[in-house]
């Protein structure tokens, strides 16, 4: 397994790349996850729902299973939120993970930056970050490829991945 990470300002695009990048690599032949950080609260359960209601009343964690898929939510209760590598270990194997968000986690990233968002480069500043997808043009040292493109954009993510042994180990002493 191996991993890397798509970082950028909020509004730069990465959830936008990342879901047309999965097809890519899937087209390929490849099997891909997902670790994506939200940075306000978030629910996948609807409230009045059986799994819910568990949640509510105490339950450390609710497991939902149907023909179709399975969730796992596992309730905090005031503990501190996982470390990535902690999230790393709870994935099943397969060829590539892409962690969303993240972005001062010590992980190989891409930078997925945008002109119209006005933002800076987190690069150079971000010492993993290997490479950026933009729609602008930049002067650097560090590999750069058209927001646009997929397949470059897919090949610089397979290139820069990490062996997901690494992350977990640079991800365990970022905090």
């Amino acid at each position: 397994m191996k991993v890397i990470g798509l970082a950028g300002w909020s509004g730069a695009g990465k959830t936008t790349l990342l879901t047309r990048l999965i097809p890519y690599f899937a087209g390929q032949g490849l099997r891909v996850s997902v670790i994506k950080h939200a940075h306000h609260r978030f629910d996948i359960d609807v409230p009045g729902k059986d799994s819910w209601r568990h949640r509510e009343a105490g339950a450390a964690e609710v497991l939902i299973s149907s023909q179709n898929r399975w969730a796992l939510m596992h309730e905090l209760r005031g503990a501190e939120e996982p470390r990535l590598s902690e999230l790393l270990d709870k994935l099943l194997p397969v060829d590539l993970v892409v962690v969303e968000g993240f972005k001062r986690e010590r992980l190989r990233k891409i930078e997925v930056h945008r002109a119209a968002n006005g933002k800076p480069l987190l690069h150079p500043d971000d010492p993993g970050i290997v490479g950026i997808a933009t729609d602008a043009s930049i002067e650097t040292g560090l590999p750069t490829v058209r927001l646009d493109d997929i397949p470059a954009v897919a090949a610089l993510a397979l290139r820069s991945a990490m062996p997901i042994e690494q992350a977990m180990t640079q991800a365990a002493v970022t905090h």
